[in-house]
């Protein structure tokens, strides 16, 4: 008889070997419900739900989980796990013994049979009949003799469904306590034991079950029971466990370093669950920028001067590979719309496009760095009336070179380039780049060279690129195993690459918006531009180092203005940091001079700007810069006269619109005249209005006529105008 149960018994676990998986098997073929992104060292930086019929975190190797949750499964499921072969015999005759006599007492499973149970998924769960309890007592004893002791605890812990949709320590540490399983503490431990015994039991018995596991945790030390360890217990359970209900079936973790571009990937790419996606993205960089912005914002918003903006977003992209370094889609805390990804929303490029325009020109030699243009008021004809640009400031700076003009982010002179380039040719230039318009560029007109097109911080930033790359632009790419062919385009020569960064590096070119002591100055060497919006209702610094380009944008997701708050002050700190972060262990050295540059000594006349050396395309170069009658001619405009005692502005039938974005109070005409000295006055629809050269006058609606007249009261000249738009709305 005995030979017979033995080989029965032999039988038995041959089969059961045949049957179950060894221990790499089962760990294989786990599946997270998540697809995570990676930063190129495998760091996670964000976890999106793909499969919602059940929450499985990664596989947590028992060497990651808390000494204080082994010790409290131990406790609960199976006090002898480490001293018998996979039955607890012991266990199985108290509990056979209870029955008999109908008294309540533990069931008799151990961890070792219930792994074989939640391995053997085809069997429905629930209590078990006797021939079912037969083979999982042999399979448990089979895995005793294949599996180790860790490996079987460890598996236990990832398979085992907790409450709910929770399946697996990894899920269930996330969801419930907010961080990984080795930072379970004993409360925490306790919890989670209890909860393998009766998952969605109600809030009270899972406290009771914790309960006695804590007591028997510090039992099992001999700890005394002085302090109560289930002193609020009931509530701390009841807390802890509506987590799990409020937990959405597909949120990222609140620590997610990149949720933008995890959404990004995930509808581009669609990963599947347990995908790993690993990206270009850096996550200690990631990290900072990520942090630097959000501190940008508070700053801004400090309750001393609250400067209403809540957004923020930057990119850092490598320049010779194209990588993104980081992707910071929005800043988080104070934003109306977290979920817009702001370093993909189009927005209103403002002065960050003035580059590309006067490489352009560089390029057509139709201007050199040292050319001088006027910025002085200048009406320009369109189809829709008169187009009059002004500076950030509303102030003119008279002549000065292209240099100043460009460092200086002067607005009257970028518009005269565009002239001569022509909106169109631009527009294609800024296509060839990487910036998709909308429209064409007559679409646009003149104000192209103000920035009135709609761009992407993303595109801007590998726009900017080009420069780095001495004038060719290529593709960036966010995925480490998603490279599309690289498609390298030169767009400008590297002469004038070289001459627009050696002017958007120079300290000196930006004093006369800026001053010297600005915060685009950085201890190395960077190319940088600021921009603002109509309205401040964006903030841009865009810029690069020899090594990376980084580009910073500063606004309101939901597109509501800023309260006096520019380039330099928004998203010029934050850029700022950044770059001196990627600059902290190596410097960033100024780009060779092509041969097809010179430096040349220039002089002005009049000394209109101090004599300096100055680099030129070869066969460009001059070292005597004058004004001539032609050149005074061309720069002033159609609407410029020089003769003695006019209107120069407004022209006769001009049409202002009164702006609704610009307060009221902000808006003004400018009246000017172009005469010899002569002492003379203005009339406005018949009344005085002042003997200034210049002056400027609140607009209201309607038809105004304007007069020149002299010592005598006699009509030197005289224009009709409109103003158009709204009445100013009376309160109630």
């Amino acid at each position: 008889m005995k030979r017979a149960a033995s080989f029965v018994i032999a039988c038995a676990l041959s089969a059961a070997a045949h049957a179950s998986p060894d221990f790499n098997e089962v760990r294989a073929a786990w599946r997270s419900s998540d697809w995570v992104l990676l930063a190129r060292d495998g760091e996670p930086l964000a976890r999106t739900r793909v499969d919602k019929r059940a929450r499985r975190g990664d596989w947590i190797a028992l060497a990651d989980v808390s000494p204080a949750l082994r010790e409290a499964i131990v406790v609960s499921e199976d006090k002898r796990f480490y001293e018998h072969a996979g039955v607890d015999w012991r266990g199985a005759a108290a509990a056979a013994w209870g029955n008999l006599w109908n008294t309540r007492t533990r069931g008799a499973s151990t961890v070792t049979m219930q792994l074989t149970g939640l391995i053997d998924a085809d069997k429905p769960a629930g209590r078990r009949s006797i021939g079912e309890k037969a083979g999982q007592t042999i399979g448990a004893l089979w895995l005793e003799r294949s599996w180790r002791k860790d490996q079987i605890l460890e598996a236990y812990l990832n398979l085992v469904p907790f409450r709910g949709e929770i399946v697996g320590l990894s899920a269930l540490s996330q969801t419930l306590f907010g961080k990984a399983p080795s930072g379970l503490d004993e409360r925490e431990s306790a919890l989670a034991a209890a909860l393998v015994r009766a998952p969605n039991a109600p809030y009270a018995k899972v406290a009771a079950r914790t309960c006695v596991i804590l007591r028997d945790m510090r039992a099992l030390h001999g700890v005394a029971q002085s302090n109560d360890p289930c002193v609020n217990l009931d509530s701390y359970v009841q807390i802890t466990l509506a987590r799990t209900a409020a937990a959405s079936a597909y949120a990222q973790s609140d620590d997610a370093l990149a949720p933008h571009l995890a959404r990004r990937v995930a509808s581009e790419v669609h990963p599947a669950a347990g995908a790993r996606v690993r990206s270009t993205l850096d996550a200690r960089l990631q990290r900072f920028t990520r942090d630097t912005l959000a501190r940008t914002l508070a700053e801004l918003n400090a309750r001393a001067h609250p400067r209403n903006v809540h957004d923020a977003a930057a990119i850092v992209i490598d320049n010779r590979s194209g990588d993104v370094r980081a992707w910071v889609g929005s800043a988080g805390g104070l934003s109306n719309a977290p979920e817009v990804d702001a370093v993909l929303a189009a927005r209103q490029a403002g002065s960050t496009l003035k580059p590309f325009l006067y490489a352009q020109a560089i390029d057509e030699k139709r201007v050199t760095a040292a050319t001088l243009l006027d910025d002085a008021p200048l009406d320009l004809a369109t189809g829709g009336g008169l187009y009059i640009p002004q500076n950030y400031d509303h102030d003119f700076k008279g002549w000065v070179s292209v240099r100043t003009a460009l460092g200086s982010s002067l607005n009257v002179p970028a518009v005269r380039t565009l002239v001569m380039v022509t909106p169109h040719r631009f527009a294609k230039t800024l296509v060839a780049l990487g910036i998709p318009l909308s429209q064409a560029g007559d679409y646009y007109g003149y104000s192209l060279a103000l920035g009135s097109a709609d761009v992407t911080l993303a595109t801007l930033a590998n726009a900017y690129r080009t420069f780095a790359n001495g004038g060719i632009a290529g593709p960036f790419f966010d995925l480490a195993d998603h490279r599309p062919a690289p498609a390298a385009t030169r767009v400008f020569s590297p002469e004038a690459s070289f001459i627009v960064t050696d002017i958007l590096a120079d300290n000196n070119a930006r004093t006369r918006t800026f001053g010297f002591d600005s915060v685009l100055a950085t201890r190395t060497f960077s190319a940088v531009k600021t921009g603002t919006s109509k309205d401040m209702r964006d903030n841009w610094a865009v810029g690069f180092t020899s090594r990376y380009t980084v580009g910073v944008w500063v606004g309101n997701a939901d597109g509501a203005p800023m309260w006096d708050v520019s380039g330099v002050t928004g998203a010029a700190p934050a850029w700022n940091a950044i770059v001196n972060y990627l600059n902290r262990r190596s410097d960033s050295r100024p780009p060779q001079a092509p041969p097809g540059v010179v430096t040349t000594r220039v002089t002005y006349q009049n000394d209109i700007e101090p004599a300096r050396g100055e680099w030129f395309v070869r066969g460009t170069q001059m070292s005597a810069i004058g004004l001539t009658a032609n050149a005074s001619q061309t720069a002033r405009g159609a609407h410029a006269d020089a003769k003695a005692a006019r209107i120069g502005a407004p022209t006769d039938g001009t049409i202002f619109a009164l702006d609704p974005d610009i307060p009221p109070a902000r808006q003004r005409v400018w009246f000017e005249r172009a005469d010899s000295g002569a002492p003379l006055a203005w009339r406005l629809d018949g009344k005085p209005y002042g003997h200034d050269a210049r002056a400027a006058w609140l607009p209201w609606p309607g038809r105004h006529v304007l007069e020149l007249v002299d010592a005598h009261g006699d009509i030197v000249d005289k224009v009709g105008f409109e103003v158009r738009g709204a009445f100013v709305k009376t309160s109630k």
